[in-house]
């Protein structure tokens, strides 16, 4: 196998035991290119339909083009997909003007965890990768968070060999990571070799282009003229920018990832 075969069947492999070892799951889609390169995945590792429905937490604060694209993938891949928005914070008035880490714990956190007790979710499955950001990187692939939705990050079973702990207590849910172990490069690699279908803001317009997609009032652009996915490939090959530089939720606070998923962030 090479080393795309090698990442998509340990990701396959860990999306089975998943489902074997857990009750009730369900897959966060974020309409992103790791979350899409998931749920295709998903679909490999089952032959072709997903025993779990997808959720998307939406803020109402996407990008447009995005939620375009969100329909039309789950009309054609007939996605189980459950969109849910915490319509409570909305009415209060809360938005990024806020403070983009008030909006993100109310519009997302918040949102997540009332998803998993509507619908009594054992665990959640979830497109993070180590290389992404900092908070992530201490994440295990299956990842305990108690009733509350909330992680400690500080005590985490390790994972040597590929030995997984999946033996939790009733009550909290699990968050499993399926491609926790690719990077970046691998996920543009993956999609170019499987032709899998993206939402095109990805793609250079006009010297500008979105890396990392994320609600439209929190993510900029950066600087390039990549219109191919060989093309971006071959600017991150060279790139000295962190992935999530556009996201203003990550300028706000130093630590502000690791406090959002401390609290139960996606």
């Amino acid at each position: 196998m090479d080393h795309l075969d090698q990442l998509e069947a340990q990701s396959i492999y860990i999306l089975r035991e998943a489902y074997k070892k857990f009750g009730k799951l369900g897959m966060l889609w974020s309409i992103g290119k790791d979350s899409t390169v998931l749920l295709w995945l998903a679909k490999k590792a089952f032959f072709g339909h997903s025993p779990f429905p997808f959720i998307h937490v939406d803020t109402t604060h996407k990008i447009p083009e995005m939620i375009e694209y969100r329909d039309k993938i789950a009309k054609e891949f007939d996605l189980d997909l459950i969109v849910h928005i915490n319509e409570e914070a909305l009415k209060a008035g809360m938005g990024p003007h806020e403070g983009r880490l008030n909006c993100c714990k109310a519009l997302k956190t918040d949102g997540l965890q009332q998803v998993v007790t509507k619908y009594e979710f054992e665990g959640l499955i979830l497109g993070i990768r180590r290389d992404e950001e900092g908070s992530r990187s201490k994440e295990r692939v299956f990842s305990e968070r108690n009733k509350d939705s909330e992680w400690d990050y500080t005590n985490q079973p390790p994972e040597l060999w590929d030995q997984f702990k999946t033996d939790f207590p009733k009550g909290n849910h699990i968050r499993v990571h399926p491609i926790l172990h690719w990077n970046e490069i691998d996920i543009w690699a993956y999609i170019e070799r499987e032709n899998i279908p993206l939402v095109d803001l990805y793609f250079a317009r006009d010297g500008k282009r979105y890396r990392s997609l994320g609600c439209a009032p929190c993510t900029g652009k950066i600087d390039s003229n990549a219109i191919t996915i060989a093309e971006i490939i071959e600017e991150l090959k060279h790139t000295t920018q962190s992935e999530r530089a556009g996201r203003a939720q990550d300028q706000e606070d130093a630590y502000a990832m690791q406090k959002l998923r401390k609290d139960g962030y996606m």
